[in-house]
């Protein structure tokens, strides 16, 4: 396969991650790329996604900007393939202020016509104003957005997934985030969103069981 395209979810219309069930060879288990190693299916369909699936997906990340980063383009990738996200990421993180809350609570009416105008990231007036809003509602939480956010996060001894078709697009915690998160003011943030938010920061580690990743869960905070 040369991509993963985006998992739907046809209530919501969410994306899932790379990895969820939903995606494209969701019934094969770990699979040997050039070096050897067992991964993923996902992980070895594009250079782009090896580098991610070995060094960033399913490592824990913690701290506020980091976990809204990833929220942030979790929820752009919405309807898209996270190949899309993946190679303007750079783009997102010039064109946000490297996603510092502070400076994003800040934009106006100014930054989102130059946002719009940004041909480097994903021109979605919606998506843009979320990321804003929800910029605004992680200052306003007590106990921080990274501590909100690992309050949910699933036991190490939870079982590995055998396949990609054990990988769920949402899960019960997922769906309490996105609750959570609603109730806090956020927006564009459903479960499926969430729950690839919950797998990219090592909340959930959804590495198949025969993944050399899966064991791997350094942290990543980059």
């Amino acid at each position: 396969m040369t991509d993963v395209p985006s998992g739907q979810s046809a209530a919501s219309g969410e994306s899932a991650a790379p990895g969820a069930g939903a995606a494209t060879g969701a019934g094969k288990g770990a699979v040997a790329g050039p070096d050897g190693r067992l991964r993923c299916p996902w992980g070895l369909s594009s250079p782009d996604y090896v580098a991610y699936h070995d060094i960033e997906w399913g490592r824990p990340v913690r701290g506020d900007r980091l976990i809204f980063e990833r929220l942030s383009l979790e929820a752009f990738q919405s309807g898209l393939s996270w190949l899309t996200i993946l190679r303007k990421r750079e783009n997102f993180r010039r064109a946000f202020a490297d996603f510092d809350l502070e400076a994003v609570a800040a934009f106006g009416e100014d930054d989102v016509a130059r946002l719009l105008a940004d041909a480097g990231i994903i021109r979605n007036r919606a998506k843009i104003r979320a990321a804003i809003n929800n910029a605004r509602a992680a200052l306003e939480l007590k106990e921080g957005l990274s501590d909100l956010f690992w309050g949910y996060a699933n036991p190490p001894s939870a079982p590995a997934p055998v396949t990609g078709a054990d990988v769920p697009p949402q899960t019960p915690a997922s769906k309490q985030l996105a609750k959570e998160l609603r109730a806090r003011g956020f927006v564009f943030t459903g479960p499926v969103t969430v729950y690839a938010a919950m797998q990219a920061c090592g909340l959930v580690n959804d590495h198949l069981a025969a993944c050399f990743a899966r064991d791997n869960n350094i942290d990543s905070n980059q």
